[in-house]
C-alpha cells in the first residue's frame, strides 16, 4: 500500500449530471482540475456555454451530452455514450435537481411528479445504468447530491426535503448492493450554496440572515468550493474504504 493518500484523478474519466450551471458546473470544473476527463450531462446539450473549452483549458477532454433526467432513454443513452467516446466510465455525479417551493396545501401533483422524477428516478436510474458499467470495468465512484433538506425540515419544501432523504438512503443500499464490485457510493448534503439558482433569495436580507443564523458554526453562506472540495475527495483513491455515508456541508445547521 502507498504511505501517503492520493486525491488526484489523473486518467479517470467522469459523468457530471446537470453540469451546465450552478453546482453542477463547479464539479466538473473541479473534477477536471483533479485530472479526470468530463462528460457533462446537460438538458440543452446546447447550452453549455464555455463549459468544454474551461475543461479542455486545464488540460482534459470535455464531452457535452443531451441528458434530460426527466428522460430515461437520454439518461441511459448519455452514459453508454460517455463510456464508449472515453472506453470507460469511472465517476459518476449525480448532480441534477430541482426544488419548487410551495407550502404542503398548495403543491400541485405537476411539480411533485417532476421534482420526484429528476431527483428520484433519475438518480436510481443514472446509478443503474453506470452501476452496469462499473460492474463490468470491477470499479467505480458513484457521488449523489443530497441536501441538507434530507436532514432537516425546511418549511415550504417538504417534496424536495423527501426526495433528497431518499437519495441519502439509496446511497447506503448502493453502497451496500455494489460493494462486492469495487464500487463505492456516497453522497454529499450541502447547506444554501452561493449559485445563480440561490441568488434570489439570498438577496432577500430576511432570508438570508436567518440562513447565516442557523449555519450555527461558521455563520456564513456556502461557496460552491465548499462542495465540489468533498466530491473530488470522495471520488480520489484516499477515499477508497468510504462508501454509504452522505457528508453534510452544511456549517453546522443540522448539529444543533
Amino acid at each position: 500500500m502507498n504511505e501517503f493518500p492520493r486525491f488526484d484523478l489523473a486518467g479517470q474519466v467522469a459523468l457530471v449530471t446537470g453540469a451546465g450551471r450552478g453546482l453542477g458546473r463547479a464539479i466538473a470544473l473541479a473534477l477536471a482540475h483533479a485530472g479526470a476527463d468530463v462528460a457533462l450531462g446537460l438538458r440543452d446539450v446546447n447550452a453549455h456555454g464555455d463549459l468544454p473549452r474551461e475543461i479542455e483549458a486545464l488540460g482534459r477532454k470535455a464531452l457535452p451530452l443531451q441528458m434530460d433526467m426527466t428522460r430515461l432513454d437520454q439518461v441511459t443513452g448519455a452514459i453508454d455514450r460517455a463510456a464508449e467516446h472515453f472506453g470507460r466510465l469511472d465517476i459518476l455525479v449525480n448532480n441534477a435537481g430541482v426544488a419548487p417551493g410551495n407550502p404542503t396545501e398548495d403543491f400541485r401533483e405537476e411539480d411533485f411528479d417532476v421534482t420526484v422524477a429528476i431527483n428520484l428516478k433519475g438518480t436510481f436510474f443514472a446509478s443503474q445504468a453506470a452501476g452496469r458499467i462499473m460492474i463490468r470495468q470491477g470499479h467505480g465512484r458513484i457521488i449523489n447530491l443530497s441536501s441538507q433538506a434530507g436532514f432537516a425540515a425546511l418549511p415550504g419544501e417538504s417534496v424536495y426535503c423527501m426526495t433528497k432523504a431518499g437519495i441519502a438512503h439509496l446511497t447506503k443500499c448502493l453502497a451496500v448492493e455494489w460493494g462486492k464490485h469495487n464500487i463505492t457510493v456516497n453522497a454529499v448534503a450541502p447547506t444554501f450554496i452561493r449559485t445563480p439558482g440561490t441568488e434570489e433569495a439570498l438577496a432577500d436580507p430576511a432570508f438570508r440572515a436567518d440562513v447565516v443564523e442557523r449555519i450555527a458554526a461558521l455563520h456564513r453562506i456556502g461557496e460552491p468550493a465548499d462542495v465540489t472540495g468533498a466530491v473530488v475527495f470522495l471520488a480520489s483513491p484516499a477515499a477508497s474504504l468510504i462508501t454509504g455515508h452522505t457528508i453534510l456541508i452544511d456549517g453546522g445547521w443540522t448539529a444543533r
